[in-house]
Order: C-alpha cells, then sequence, then structure tokens
C-alpha cells in the first residue's frame, strides 16, 4: 500500500506544489498547467493527481484512501510571458535531468525575487501605445489615435497608483472605463470632429477581457469545465463593471455638454496602418512582460495573424474569417518555439490579442445599455462566435504541429 508522506518530509513534493503556484501566478491556463505538472510529477517520482481554476490550484498526493491533498489559493495573475520562458526553461532542465531539486528550488526562489522586467514609466507608455494603435485597427483617424493613446495613457497611470491599494483596485476597470468615456466625450465636443466610441474603446482596450474570454472557451472546448466555467464568469462580470462605467462616464458628460454627435471616421492612412502593425506587438510584449532578445519575433508572428485574419475576414464573414488569423498565429508561434527553443506563448499571446473580440463585447454592451436589447443580443452572439473562431483555428494549428512532431 503507498502511504503519502508529510509534505515537509517530501522536498519533491513540496517543489512540485511551488513550481504549480509560479506556473499560475504566471498566467497559465489550465491545460498546460495540468499538462506541465504532470510532466513534472513523472520526473520526480511523486504520485499525484492536478485540478486547476482561476483562483486555487489542488495537488493530490498519493492514490486510494490514503490519498493526501494539498490546496494552493491564489489570485488570478496577470500574463508574464518572461517567467513563463523562464518556468518552461527550468521545467525542461529538470525533466531531463540535468537539474537537480535542490537547485530547482534555488533558481525558483531567485525568479521570486526578480525585479520588474520593464521599468513603469515604460509600461505606462506602452498603454497608451496599445489604445493608440487599436485606434488605427478600429478605423480612426489621428484625431482619434491621438485621444485614444492619452486616454489610455492616463489609464495605465491609474493602474499604477491602484496597485498600491486593493481596495482602490476592486473597482478600478468602471473607474478607468468612467475617465475614459467623460475624456472622449469632452474632447469631442471641444475638437469636433471626433469620434468618442473609437476613442473610448481603444482607449480601454487594454482592460477589455477579450483573451481571458477566449481562454475561457480554449479550456471549455478542451473538457477543463470548472476554469472555463470560472474563467467565462469573470470575463462577463468585467465586461459588465466596464459597461456600467462607460455608462456613468458618458451620461456625466451629456448632463454637462448634451449629447456627441455621431462621426464615422474617414479610416487611417496606410502608412499609419503600417507604423501601428509594428508598434501594437511591441507595445503588448512590454506589458505582458516578454523577453527583450524576442521582439523581433513577436512582431513577425503578430503581422502574420494579422494578414491571416485580414484575409479571412475579406475572403468570409468576420466570425469565420478569425479562424484563419488564429490558425496563422498558433502555426507561426509553432515554428518560432522549434527555431527559438522558447514556449510557443511567448510569441502567441501578443498575436492572439490583436485579433480577439473584446471591442464587440464592448459594441454589445452599449448597445444593451442603450435599451437597444435585439441589436446588443446579436453583437454578443457575433462576439462569441468570434472567440470561437479564435479557440478552432487555435485547436487545428495545434492538432497539426502535434502531428507534425509525431512523424
Amino acid at each position: 500500500m503507498t502511504t503519502t508522506p508529510h509534505l515537509r518530509e517530501a522536498p519533491d513534493a513540496t517543489l512540485l506544489i511551488r513550481f504549480g503556484r509560479a506556473l499560475h501566478e504566471a498566467g497559465t491556463a489550465a491545460p498546460q498547467l495540468e499538462s506541465a505538472l504532470a510532466r513534472l510529477a513523472r520526473r520526480l517520482a511523486v504520485q499525484a493527481q492536478f485540478f486547476s481554476t482561476p483562483t486555487s490550484l489542488f495537488i493530490a498526493f498519493g492514490d486510494g484512501i490514503d490519498q493526501r491533498t494539498h490546496l494552493e489559493r491564489v489570485s488570478p495573475g496577470e500574463i508574464d510571458l518572461g517567467r513563463l520562458a523562464d518556468l518552461e526553461n527550468l521545467l525542461e532542465r529538470l525533466t531531463s535531468g540535468e537539474l537537480s531539486s535542490a537547485a530547482a528550488n534555488a533558481e525558483l526562489d531567485a525568479l521570486e525575487r526578480r525585479p520588474l522586467r520593464y521599468p513603469r514609466g515604460l509600461t505606462g507608455l506602452c498603454w497608451g501605445l496599445a489604445s493608440a494603435t487599436s485606434a488605427v485597427f478600429l478605423g480612426g483617424t489621428l484625431r482619434e489615435v491621438a485621444v485614444a493613446g492619452l486616454v489610455g495613457l492616463l489609464t495605465g497611470i491609474l493602474a499604477w497608483l491602484a496597485e498600491r491599494r486593493p481596495s482602490a483596485e476592486r473597482l478600478f476597470e468602471p473607474f478607468a472605463a468612467a475617465f475614459a468615456a467623460f475624456s472622449a466625450a469632452a474632447v469631442a465636443h471641444a475638437f469636433p470632429p471626433l469620434s468618442a466610441y473609437i476613442a473610448t474603446v481603444a482607449g480601454l482596450i487594454v482592460l477589455l477581457p477579450g483573451y481571458t474570454l477566449t481562454t475561457a472557451l480554449s479550456e471549455l472546448a478542451t473538457r477543463h469545465l470548472s476554469s472555463g466555467t470560472s474563467r467565462f464568469a469573470g470575463a462577463l462580470v468585467t465586461f459588465l463593471m466596464i459597461g456600467l462605467g462607460v455608462a456613468v462616464g458618458g451620461r456625466i458628460a451629456e448632463a454637462i455638454w448634451g449629447g456627441v454627435p455621431g462621426v464615422i471616421p474617414l479610416g487611417p492612412p496606410t502608412w499609419l496602418q503600417l507604423a501601428a502593425l509594428l508598434v501594437a506587438p511591441l507595445a503588448l510584449a512590454v506589458l505582458l512582460r516578454a523577453p527583450r532578445s524576442e521582439m523581433p519575433w513577436i512582431v513577425l508572428v503578430g503581422a502574420i495573424g494579422y494578414f491571416g485574419g485580414r484575409f479571412g475576414v475579406e475572403a468570409f464573414e468576420p466570425a469565420v474569417g478569425m479562424f484563419f488569423g488564429a490558425l496563422s498565429v498558433g502555426l507561426a508561434a509553432a515554428a518560432y518555439a522549434r527555431l527559438r527553443k522558447r514556449p510557443a506563448s511567448v510569441a502567441l499571446v501578443p498575436g492572439i490579442l490583436m485579433l480577439v473580440p473584446g471591442s464587440i463585447g464592448y459594441k454589445s454592451l452599449t448597445a444593451l445599455l442603450a435599451a437597444e436589447v435585439v441589436p446588443g443580443i446579436e453583437t454578443a452572439f457575433r462576439m462569441l462566435l468570434v472567440a470561437s473562431s479564435l479557440v478552432a483555428g487555435l485547436l487545428v494549428a495545434s492538432a497539426l504541429t502535434v502531428a507534425s512532431r509525431e512523424r
């Protein structure tokens, strides 16, 4: 009969727990997290089962009636691509026998003490750059790009201030959304013509949980039902909180200056689109703390995904066309992983973020808040179709690359 040792007497079990927590806090989705821990458990000869949700990690050691379950309560962490790459490298060396458990524990200690990869000032600037480039992709002119960049920059500063106060951090999304809607409306009245809608959506693009929604659907598609359902519910609540903030900010601006006139922008010039295609992946890579050495590859994979998605949208409808964008990103990221010996997620996540349907979800909420129920529901359904199309593209890319590796 197998008995489970106390964790104080089982350093390998403790290493497994530490590794799981580190991966979770770096933003690893449930399928990848549980798969990585299973690999490590086989290497350490520790009998264990794993169950991950966005706020907890269960590890059951042993078998049968002697099984002992350990619970790690964790907060949903922001994606840290640099730390994920370091952890993947550490896992590879550990499972190959190149590294001992004691040395792996020492490297985990060093990773926990490592300072932020990028300074706060650069991170705040990239909030503004991500918003400005999103305004370009949404069809804005230089006016919308400038306003969205300013709103995004100020939102990044607010995010940094909110991190220092946990009570304020819980109210950050609705407050930032109200600020963005009010600021865009104020500029639209002071310096017309300006599309307040594009400026607001682009200014909030970093906060919109489009990627969380896509990850949730991916987890549901791979039968990680508990984690996928929790993450899906969290994304919907975030959408609702942002929609509430936008409604409050817009109503305050309307009470002061009156309604914002509707404006249809003429669209950005070609040179601005090309510049945005270069800057957007770099800004997202900084926000996701990707390694500096991988920046050129991140830009390349992002461009491949953008043009793949553009081809799909022009050849088919947007809900189907995004499948080709996700497929292109998935295949390009797999090729990057084989070439650079890095996790595919380093290049995959910024590329997918350029395709996720966050702005469609925002549009659905604004329609529902304006009592336009049928258009709002139709837009929400379209958002789910686009997210499902992205997930399907990623799953097909994963299946193709796995089959290639097996051959």
